[in-house]
């Protein structure tokens, strides 16, 4: 009989320790929201890079964040800035089976009304497809979607 008590109790143990953990995990969650960025109201994009750069990536690019753009209705007023996008570098074919792309690549939001810069990010897209005519495309619409998320803009419909 001892024996069952001992194991009784140590499920006990375990489902007590188990409960209080996700109690404890879900309070935490409630504290730990980071504050939101700034939000911008974006009016316009420029899509630049070198001369090694799929002309693919800067149109798919370009053309997935003016869709964006159109598609993003601002209901405060927030400041009013232009995106110049720099792909800096693309890698093609990488990794053990060759699938993988990546893109090296600067943001930064300048403000219309004086044209200073007021916003930068810089970061880095990998993608993977198993199609080689694809890829291109995948590895715009990653960087696109990178976008979107930092400058909290609407994906635009195709």
């Amino acid at each position: 009989m001892n024996v069952f008590q001992s194991a009784i109790s140590k499920v006990l143990l375990l489902s007590l320790a188990l409960f209080s953990g996700f109690a404890l995990a879900s309070c935490g969650s409630m504290f730990s929201k980071e504050p939101a960025g700034p939000v911008y109201d974006v009016r316009s994009v420029v899509v630049l890079s070198g001369p090694n750069i799929p002309a693919v990536v800067l149109s798919g690019v370009g053309d997935r964040i003016n869709k964006a753009i159109n598609a993003t209705v601002r209901t405060e007023v927030y400041p009013r800035v232009v995106l110049t996008i720099r792909i800096v570098s693309v890698l093609k074919e990488q990794g053990f089976d060759k699938s993988q792309s990546s893109a090296k690549v600067t943001v930064d939001a300048a403000s219309v009304d004086e044209g200073t810069v007021i916003a930068v990010s810089s970061f880095e897209v990998i993608s993977r497809s198993n199609s080689s005519e694809s890829s291109d495309e995948i590895l715009a619409e990653n960087i696109a979607a990178r976008i979107r998320s930092i400058f909290t803009l609407n994906a635009g419909s195709e």
